[in-house]
């Protein structure tokens, strides 16, 4: 089968075939299809079926295009994998579950069936714990949806917060402020949101109070309304940091739990307050727990392998 396909802006074929055309190259090698350009288009050939599902691809990928983003390598592949590997999830559904969070126009796509589920139950619901292995998206995901939240007007301001516990007893010999002593330890979360907004708008926010990012022994006492409230690396909070934390929690705001049970700094005679709250809260119908695994990982293809190959080894555990 032969389908030709046109485009009406040439101007955007680079940004949908990528540079020296890579995209069309990864596509012809993932669906096994061939796909020769002219000057307004291309046409594919190959098995109906595989044409067919480029086709609707394309359609896909057009959805970065019209925003201004570049179509990645990881977009395509991980696209392809989801629509193959998951029953119910086809291109038009993932084409809906983008977060549009930048002033550039930007795009984050979930991009695995736990992050998909992850999404929809930041959307659903108030309270959310998300745990999983590094490289699952679920900070990144989450602030994702803070600055969507934010940029539409749900919420009238983002806090960022997780524990400093590396810091432990010598935080007061380290050099600086206090907030000089914990920013190292917060730095992820400015890198997602740099990612996600252009820098001046990050520090003009942080100057006016609508972004904070802050260490969790800040939230004491305070009650956060109106706000999209994001604890990562809960697996370094103790029990009654997780609730002290948790009864923070005040009107038209939502809350958003992020960690790794297996990744826990603190001292082995002490429980995680992420664990705790699993056992304690885990039954309650309004608050939702998601659990991703290595199969969610994209990051660089090894990350999935090194996590599988740590969690095969009895010396694993961190």
């Amino acid at each position: 089968m032969d389908f030709q396909l046109q485009f009406d802006n040439n101007r955007d074929l680079q940004l949908l075939f990528g540079r020296y055309d890579q995209n069309l190259k990864i596509i012809e090698k993932e669906l096994g299809i061939k796909i020769v350009r002219s000057h307004d288009g291309i046409k594919i050939s190959g098995p109906d079926t595989q044409v067919n599902k480029a086709h609707e691809l394309f359609n896909y990928l057009m959805t970065f295009v019209e925003k201004g983003k570049d179509v990645k390598k990881a977009d395509i592949v991980y696209a392809l994998r989801l629509v193959e590997k998951e029953k119910g999830i086809d291109f038009k559904r993932l084409a809906k579950e983008k977060i549009e969070v930048s002033v550039k126009g930007g795009l984050v796509t979930p991009k695995t069936k736990g992050q998909i589920e992850y999404v929809e139950a930041i959307k659903t619901h108030d309270l959310v714990f998300c745990i999983g292995p590094a490289g699952t998206g679920k900070t990144y995901l989450a602030i994702a949806m803070a600055v969507n939240a934010l940029k539409k007007g749900l919420v009238r301001r983002i806090i960022l917060t997780r524990p400093a516990v590396e810091a432990g007893e010598s935080l007061g010999f380290l050099p600086g402020s206090m907030v000089e002593k914990v920013l190292p330890y917060l730095r992820p979360l400015y890198d997602a949101l740099y990612d996600m907004m252009e820098p001046e708008k990050v520090e003009q926010y942080g100057e006016q109070g609508i972004i904070e990012v802050a260490p969790l022994a800040f939230m004491r006492g305070r009650t956060l309304n109106e706000a999209f409230v994001i604890l990562d690396e809960a697996q370094n909070s103790r029990p009654d940091q997780m609730k002290m934390f948790l009864t923070r929690m005040g009107f038209d705001s939502k809350v958003v739990v992020i960690g790794d049970v297996t990744q826990s700094d603190l001292p082995n005679t002490e429980g995680n307050g992420l664990s705790e709250a699993h056992k304690v809260l885990g039954h309650l119908p309004d608050i939702k727990f998601i659990h991703l695994t290595s199969d969610d990982t994209v990051r660089h293809e090894l990350v999935q392998k090194i996590i599988e190959a740590y969690g095969k080894s009895t010396n694993g555990s961190r």
